[in-house]
């Protein structure tokens, strides 16, 4: 019984992190330095509206090749865990040159 437990527990762990999702997006020829720029995006009402403006073109400084990565961390999840009762949701976006 005991080890029955541990597995649905285990796999609901698991399954809570299935909608860890990343994209990456290429500009130019991509980052080149490994100069990288983080910043957090928050939304209301589960992602469909913006609280602040994270502009990547912005991050990059005015360079022509760099990398893109948006993605719902581990961190931002822990964060989803206390703010989404409010409706309130984040994704971290970095920028490489």
């Amino acid at each position: 019984m005991r080890r029955m437990v541990s597995l649905i527990v285990l796999a609901a762990f698991l399954l809570a992190f299935v909608g860890c999702t990343m994209h990456t997006h290429v500009v130019g020829d991509g980052a080149q330095q490994g100069v990288k720029m983080e910043k957090r995006q928050w939304y209301v009402l589960w992602g469909l509206v913006p609280i602040n403006d994270v502009n990547s073109d912005t991050m990059a400084g005015g360079s022509t090749d760099y990398t893109i990565k948006t993605e719902q961390s581990v961190v931002d999840v822990i964060i989803n865990i206390f703010t989404g009762f409010i409706t309130v949701n984040s994704r971290t976006v970095t920028v490489t040159k």
